[in-house]
């Protein structure tokens, strides 16, 4: 059930790749960043009100959430500035080489995920197909993939020690106020706000689906090892290519069908693996007090 629910989760993460593009003609990206986890915030809030649902101010929590914020502000930061100095391909293929980062991270070196992690990046390859050469923004893109990476083995633990609810929702607080002040250092005009129909499906796919996305996310990182859910994760650009070849005419060459074929069968044989199996545990660092 976890492993079904991630996948449909990666086909809204897919989604927002071609809702973002569109929105991103009118609005700069971290304002629209911006926008995107405020109204996410604004909707778990609400929700927690209606249902009477407590939420957690505990240090342990609080902590918790402000590191695996860091990581991922970083990986969005950093994925975005790198964006102006790379290609759409190169920034695509190196951020999911999350896939690989993730069981380093964690020092898991089990055949199957390593196989698997080896397939997918071969497929991600034949999909994006990055260019060879190596600039400024494919090395802050690099740090983008390894932050994102560091957010789901923050997860995996954080998830299964504390209330996952109340960590959810300090998160998508805490990037609305980094994102502010990002989003104000951005100097956008007033004309970016405008509730245009681009804009508001946008945010509607970003903030409110991608909202619920990251929400079964938290959910299933506590049942599912984090190289499960890299992998699984990793279906995000195959996703992205074939809503974009559908709704928005962009072409999917032979050599793209191949990648996002390899990158399911990478997806099936790491799958296949126990959830949480007794060698693969969260390393059990504390963060500093």
């Amino acid at each position: 059930m976890p492993r079904f629910a991630l996948l449909l989760t990666t086909l809204i993460w897919g989604a927002t790749f071609p809702a973002t593009k569109a929105a991103l003609d009118q609005i700069p990206p971290l304002s629209f960043l911006f926008l995107r986890f405020l109204l996410g915030a604004v909707l778990v809030g609400l929700c927690l009100v209606l249902m009477a649902r407590p939420v957690s101010v505990d240090r342990a929590v609080l902590r918790a959430s402000a590191i695996a914020t860091g990581w991922l502000f970083l990986g969005y930061v950093l994925q975005t500035v790198g964006l102006g100095y790379t290609t759409a391909s190169n920034s695509a293929f190196i951020t999911t080489l999350y896939v690989v980062f993730v069981p380093l991270i964690l020092r898991r070196f089990g055949s199957r995920s390593w196989v698997a992690a080896g397939i997918a990046t071969v497929g991600l390859w034949c999909l994006v197909k990055p260019t060879t050469s190596v600039n400024v923004g494919d090395l802050l893109t690099l740090g983008c993939a390894l932050a994102f990476a560091a957010h789901m083995a923050c997860l995996e633990r954080y998830t299964r020690e504390l209330d996952a609810t109340s960590l959810f929702l300090w998160q998508l607080v805490a990037m609305s106020g980094l994102l502010f002040v990002a989003m104000v250092w951005e100097h956008p005009t007033v004309s970016a706000f405008e509730p245009t129909t681009v804009l508001l499906i946008g945010l509607a796919v970003t903030g409110v689906l991608a909202t619920l996305a990251f929400a079964v996310q938290m959910w299933a990182q506590q049942l599912l090892a984090a190289q499960q859910v890299a992998l699984i994760f990793s279906l995000e650009p195959a996703y992205a290519a074939w809503l974009a070849w559908y709704f928005l005419g962009e072409s999917l060459d032979w050599l793209g069908w191949v990648g996002s074929g390899l990158i399911l069968i990478a997806v099936i044989i790491g799958s296949l693996g126990a959830s949480v199996p007794e060698a693969d545990r969260p390393l059990q660092i504390s963060p500093a007090a």
